[in-house]
């Protein structure tokens, strides 16, 4: 449903920077009906694909065809199969619901009998029927996102794009909203791509892409992604992780990596980390503040391949949008 093909974009330089490419040679297959969640750190080229995506943008070279369509050659066709979420809210915060969903009705020609079969399934698993004439301005941010979803639902699209759509949200609101978003999509069968950097989300999507400069490093199942960091990991937090690193190496004869002051041994032997524990504690019982084994999870993925925690991202994350 989603082709993208060998897709390269440049930024062009100026005088205090040179060019800078976002998005090197990906290329990337989302069948009809998957779920695929899109995560990479800040600056992996997340942001420019989706604007690419969404028509906002031109590749510098590159073909995505959607729905068999070819974006740039025939932008309205494929668009028509489409609806998007933005990461910022794209509603009237002054209008109620019911006001919203009819301006994005009447942009798309819906009107009567139609518009209102189409406006009770756009609602139909939402908290929003009880609250149509309410201003969007006094729902909660889980019941306003709900209204960004019900607006694309309108136009029954095929695919719809989301970007980082629930930044901001409570972790309650948050399950709630990725709950009701796979329900529809299983149920009506749409092509969903997802941005997001919170993992726990992608735990039930069929596929999970990972970027890094530009670059795919790796699209597969939950399943299949955490089973390349084998059965389990010694995790360690350390004050003193800088020069316990090599004194670790050195004595245990074990790769190590390290992310701040946590350090993570990997490589276990025959899949038992209890020795390697033991005697880390055994060594440098003084130097280690908290140890654990632990089974990978699809951010020990992450952080193996773009050497960023979650954490790393979200501190990014607060930085970019601090005034």
């Amino acid at each position: 449903m989603i082709e993208i093909s060998h897709l390269t974009h440049t930024y062009p330089g100026n005088r205090k920077s040179p060019p800078r490419t976002a998005i090197d040679d990906l290329s990337l297959s989302i069948p009809a009906g998957e779920f695929c969640i899109l995560s990479g750190p800040n600056g992996s080229g997340k942001s420019t694909l989706f604007r690419i995506l969404c028509g906002m943008a031109l590749p510098s070279s590159g073909t995505i065809r959607i729905g068999g369509h070819d974006l740039f050659a025939e932008p309205a066709a494929a668009r028509a199969r489409m609806s998007v979420v933005f990461q910022s809210p794209a509603i009237d915060r002054h209008l109620s619901v019911a006001e919203n969903l009819r301006l994005q009705a009447t942009l798309y020609g819906l009107s009567g009998a139609d518009y209102k079969a189409r406006l009770g399934e756009a609602v139909e698993w939402t908290d929003l029927r009880d609250r149509l004439a309410d201003k969007v301005d006094t729902l909660s941010g889980g019941l306003a996102r709900q209204v960004e979803l019900a607006k694309c639902l309108l136009t029954r699209p095929e695919i719809i794009l989301l970007d980082e759509p629930t930044t901001g949200l409570d972790p309650n609101s948050r399950r709630n909203f990725i709950e009701a978003l796979q329900r529809i999509q299983r149920q009506r069968k749409m092509t969903v791509l997802m941005t997001s950097h919170i993992f726990s989300e992608a735990e039930d999507a069929d596929r999970v892409a990972i970027m890094k400069g530009g670059r795919l490093l790796a699209c597969d199942s939950p399943q299949a992604l955490r089973a390349r960091l084998g059965h389990e990991m010694v995790v360690l937090q350390s004050r003193r992780a800088e020069s316990l690193l090599p004194r670790i190496e050195a004595d245990l004869g074990i790769a190590v990596r390290r992310y701040g002051d946590e350090l993570r041994l990997e490589e276990t032997v025959n899949g038992d980390s209890l020795p390697i524990l033991e005697r880390l504690l055994g060594l440098y019982r003084g130097d280690i503040d908290s140890i654990a084994i632990k089974q990978p999870a699809l951010e020990d993925v992450f952080v193996h391949m773009t050497g960023k925690t979650a954490q790393d991202i979200e501190r990014e994350q607060l930085e970019i949008e601090a005034p």
